[in-house]
């Protein structure tokens, strides 16, 4: 079976095709044939050797999250019906990247009628946390909402979400081409974070306020401007860190400018939870009421380039692996 190791951490370089041996399901397993692999930004953190106080993950691997694909054979204990049927689903950190992947019955959900399975991949992990962390906010009509990363493909769900709720949205993200789209998905205001001046930017679109709502995807230097143009009483919600690290929150300052802060911890759904979103992420989308943004989709044997092209920005949306 073709797949993609890692044989030591390193650059995007390390992700190196290979014959590996053919899974087979156990009980509560099933085996599904890979069509797409969702490529999310912490794996392409993971092959660096970074965060292993998170991940116990050490070479060889196969890596990637999840998978989108069509249930080939069940192990013990589960359905027959399921083979045949088009599944997304979390491989639990590792195992994605290959043409054939065990997984949990309990952890992939049916994708509907009406839903390509590629769209449906590309919601499997982002789609859940967005609509998790948009539950949390409780976003009223009107409030002004700022979403950093806005143009990656968790951002540009924030963006359309925060806006058929009535939000007034900013979404700062980096080249025109993204804030472009951000635009035609509903953004209000657009700032390039790239810019010196961009957290002023914030400030101006909301009458010196503030955003109510901070939605940070980027972290570090940019989330703690994010963070400063945060209005008194409002929201910081830290969930991504491609910068390297979340931005570093001074805690004393929140609590005198009356500001919660949640952080990546608040967006660890148990298992149910994770489902019930994963559904209705899989119903907006069928709606027309939710669209992924798919930059761009590799084939397997250049999932070091992209890699590459997500540590680089240079991908709106997101990046799959075709299989």
């Amino acid at each position: 079976m073709r797949a993609i190791q890692v044989s030591r951490f390193g650059g995007p370089e390390v992700l190196e095709p290979r014959e590996v041996p053919e899974p087979r399901p156990g009980a509560g397993e099933v085996l599904v044939e890979v069509s797409f692999a969702d490529i999310i930004f912490v794996e392409t953190q993971i092959r660096t050797g970074w965060g292993r106080e998170f991940f116990k993950i050490d070479p060889p691997y196969v890596p990637g999250f999840g998978v989108g694909g069509t249930v080939s054979a069940v192990g013990e204990g589960v359905d027959p019906g399921w083979v045949g049927r088009r599944v997304i689903a979390n491989t639990e950190e590792r195992g994605g990247y290959a043409e054939r992947a065990v997984v949990s019955v309990r952890k992939m959900v049916p994708v509907p009628d009406g839903l390509e399975l590629r769209d449906a991949t590309a919601l499997r992990s982002d789609g859940p946390t967005a609509l998790g962390l948009m539950e949390k906010a409780a976003i009223r009509p009107g409030q002004w909402v700022l979403v950093t990363a806005a143009g990656g493909g968790m951002g540009v769900l924030l963006v359309q979400l925060a806006h058929a709720a009535g939000a007034r949205v900013i979404g700062a993200a980096r080249g025109a081409r993204k804030l472009a789209l951000l635009r035609e998905l509903g953004a209000d205001v657009v700032v390039d974070y790239s810019q010196p001046d961009w957290g002023q930017r914030v400030l101006d679109a909301t009458d010196g306020r503030g955003a109510d709502v901070v939605f940070d995807g980027a972290g570090s230097e940019l989330g703690q401007t994010a963070f400063g143009v945060t209005a008194r009483g409002g929201q910081f919600s830290a969930h991504g860190a491609p910068g390297g690290g979340f931005a570093e929150i001074d805690t004393a300052e929140a609590e005198r400018r009356h500001i919660s802060v949640r952080g990546i911890q608040q967006v660890q759904f148990p298992l149910p939870e994770r489902q019930r979103l994963t559904e209705q992420t899989l119903a907006l989308a069928v709606a027309g009421r939710l669209r992924p943004v798919i930059g761009q989709a590799f084939p397997l044997e250049r999932a070091g380039d992209a890699h590459a092209a997500l540590t680089a920005r240079s991908i709106t949306g997101k990046a799959l692996l075709l299989i």
